[in-house]
């Protein structure tokens, strides 16, 4: 009986990748893990400190702050924006031209670069020459983004949900054309309503594509940077400073190179550990169906 031989040289077409994926994240998260265990005062420099970086993130109030910060605003456009984007689904038309002219209409904003998009809300949303500042200003409500908070807060937030609604709308689009015609012909038979067909037909198939939108939306809110600094700036005070801002701020305005490695990586894996959250908790609650 011959004795089969295997032939590994099939690995080398990999061995690319492996460089590639090495080169663009394994040796820069490597680079900034040695940073972060070293107090470095230049460039020949440098005393191991272990994880004294970590401890004192850890325990940074400005850290905290922007981090309480962060979540409540990554929840908050994923609870507006969501619902949004499936309602904006269901009403877009599905046959003819209007259909992809109203697929156009919709995937406008998501072409524009973010430092535009917040060049187009800087002026936008000012009092004296934009027509949102204006608008509002006339309905008798004091607003001026640029020294009250919670108009800052909330031009950031209906910004962000202007900006990236329609990827959501575009996912459940698609969700919804993938649905059979022939579960549509049951309902009518049923004569279920559309409530009915919605929560049993359409909500149960978008699930998949919902689960990719959450999560995109999820990681890419929490990693905010340029709109808001374009728009506030991180201001008034600290009120738009989110933890992308912060850590800016520390690696480059203050060049505290320790730190911010530290910073960095614990705000890595933060995103890691709540995508991973989801992601199982999504499971679960789909294998107790």
């Amino acid at each position: 009986m011959q004795r089969k031989v295997r032939d590994n040289k099939a690995w080398f077409l990999v061995l690319p990748v492996f460089i590639l994926v090495a080169f663009s994240a394994i040796v820069p998260i490597m680079t900034v893990v040695n940073y972060s265990v070293q107090d470095i005062f230049d460039q020949n420099t440098a005393y191991f400190v272990g994880a004294e970086w970590y401890r004192e993130m850890l325990r940074n109030p400005a850290l905290l702050d922007s981090l309480g910060r962060q979540f409540f605003f990554s929840f908050s456009v994923l609870a507006i924006e969501v619902p949004l984007g499936i309602a904006i689904a269901l009403v877009m038309p599905t046959k003819g031209r209007m259909a992809a002219v109203s697929l156009i209409l919709v995937a406008i904003p998501l072409l524009i670069p973010w430092n535009v998009v917040g060049t187009i809300w800087q002026i936008f949303s000012r009092a004296d020459i934009g027509l949102f500042g204006y608008a509002v200003n006339a309905l008798g409500i004091d607003y001026n983004y640029t020294s009250d908070p919670t108009a800052a807060w909330l031009t950031v937030l209906l910004m962000d949900v202007w900006h990236w609604t329609p990827l959501i709308a575009l996912l459940c689009y698609s969700g919804l054309r993938a649905i059979p015609e022939a579960f549509y012909q049951a309902a009518r038979i049923d004569r279920a309503s559309k409530w009915a067909i919605f929560r049993h037909i359409q909500l149960p198939r978008l699930k998949s594509v919902l689960v990719i939108g959450v999560l995109l939306r999820f990681m890419d809110s929490f990693m905010i940077y340029t709109e808001p600094f374009v728009l506030t700036g991180g201001g008034p005070g600290n009120s738009t400073t989110f933890l992308s801002q912060a850590l800016t701020q520390m690696a480059i305005g203050q060049f505290d190179i320790g730190p911010a490695a530290a910073f960095s990586l614990i705000y890595y894996l933060i995103v890691l550990l709540v995508c991973y959250a989801f992601f199982t908790a999504i499971n679960q609650l789909d294998k107790a169906k």
